[in-house]
């Protein structure tokens, strides 16, 4: 069974959110963002070769006008193929584990697969973006050597950032996956309580740790367009 619904990102960009339920034990999500605009790329590749005729202007250079061109063709070529992301998928099976994979618009396909043994939690965080408060999905891991600790922490749709309501649907069926999965298993809870493991364990240096990562990701991909832009 599939189904798609339409959600908004932070910056209240169009996501589509396709649910794929296999069954009962796997489930998919794929969140395909905006593609890249053809208005927006004239407009960028314009504003740099106006602004490298300007220079050509004053200092009469052609060198100018061949950097500009070149700089731009890298830059279009690096962001599409290392930054700008179409597609993230999350992959979910209880006797395995879960699989990321993200398709970026050059073609390039980027998978991570973590072990269902490996995996202590599937958790919504928070953090403070920009002046405002952002949510994000991710994945608690067991830490090996103390079985309550958390040994890291991994974010889900790092690019697309949808909104609160977007990963209350993920959160909520891989929160099924991970209950049937340890319904299913030979050692159950001796204490009958719900599967759903407590957050008094979490490891909240970990989670803080992955935060700042995911901040610092966004301003870089804010600073990468702005060196697009005005490469001279």
């Amino acid at each position: 069974m599939e189904e798609e619904r339409s959600f908004s990102d932070i910056c209240g960009g169009r996501l589509a959110l396709q649910r794929r339920y296999y069954s009962p034990s796997c489930r998919e999500f794929c969140l395909s963002c905006p593609r890249l605009s053809l208005r927006s790329l004239t407009a960028v590749t314009c504003t740099v070769w106006l602004a490298a005729y300007g220079l050509f202007t004053l200092c009469e250079n052609s060198m100018i006008l061949s950097a500009a061109i070149f700089i731009t063709l890298l830059g279009l070529l690096g962001y599409l193929h290392f930054v700008k992301i179409d597609q993230e998928t999350l992959l979910i099976i209880d006797s395995l584990g879960i699989q990321m994979t993200s398709s970026y618009a050059s073609g390039k396909e980027s998978t991570t697969f973590i072990e269902m043994s490996k995996v202590k939690d599937v958790v919504i965080n928070e953090a403070i973006y920009m002046q405002k408060v952002i949510y994000y999905l991710c994945i608690l891991l067991k830490d090996p050597v103390e079985p309550q600790g958390i040994s890291q922490v991994v974010p889900v749709f790092q690019s697309a950032k949808p909104r609160l309501d977007c990963l209350i649907e993920v959160y909520r069926s891989c929160q099924e996956i991970l209950a049937h999965q340890k319904a299913t298993s030979t050692s159950p809870p001796s204490d009958g309580h719900s599967p759903r493991t407590s957050m008094d364990a979490v490891d909240f240096r970990a989670i803080e740790q992955v935060t700042v990562n995911l901040i610092y990701c966004m301003m870089l991909n804010k600073v990468f367009l702005c060196i697009l832009v005005f490469p001279l």
